[in-house]
């Protein structure tokens, strides 16, 4: 089998990986969908409905419910568990990067560069699905300002 990436790029996603990233690292809109999946994370895990908060953090009712949406088909569509930190801290795990990145890609309108931040890692049969997710979130946020 070849490989179909070369070292150095290889080499540089590993050096990224390898560095802590934190929140301020994020745009606006990453940020605030990366602090939502630690919102919906945190309801899960007590059996309770996370809209009212989202809706309260996020500032309205249909980005909270895009933000739980885009949040479900990251968990369905991801190859493992999701890593999140927890809600308060400012270091990023792997996920929350990655996550961090498909947002901004999506508010930049690169399909390009969010299908090759998934590459090798989400079959590519599911990106489709996480960029409609993804930009359904975006076009939330941008109405809801």
């Amino acid at each position: 089998m070849v490989n179909r990436y070369s070292s150095a790029a290889s080499a540089t996603a590993i050096a990224r990986l390898a560095r802590n990233s934190r929140i301020e690292d994020l745009g606006r809109s990453a940020a605030r969908f990366v602090y939502a999946l630690r919102i919906i994370a945190l309801h899960e895990r007590v059996g309770r409905d996370p809209i009212p908060e989202l809706a309260a953090q996020l500032g309205g009712v249909a980005i909270a419910a895009r933000a739980l949406a885009l949040g479900q088909a990251v968990a369905r569509l991801w190859p493992e568990n999701v890593q999140l930190a927890c809600y308060c801290s400012p270091v990023l795990t792997h996920d929350e990067v990655t996550v961090g990145a498909l947002v901004t890609h999506a508010a930049n309108r690169d399909r390009q560069a969010f299908d090759a931040q998934l590459a090798g890692f989400v079959r590519a049969s599911r990106i489709p699905m996480l960029w409609e997710e993804t930009t359904a979130l975006v076009v939330s946020e941008l109405t809801s300002r």
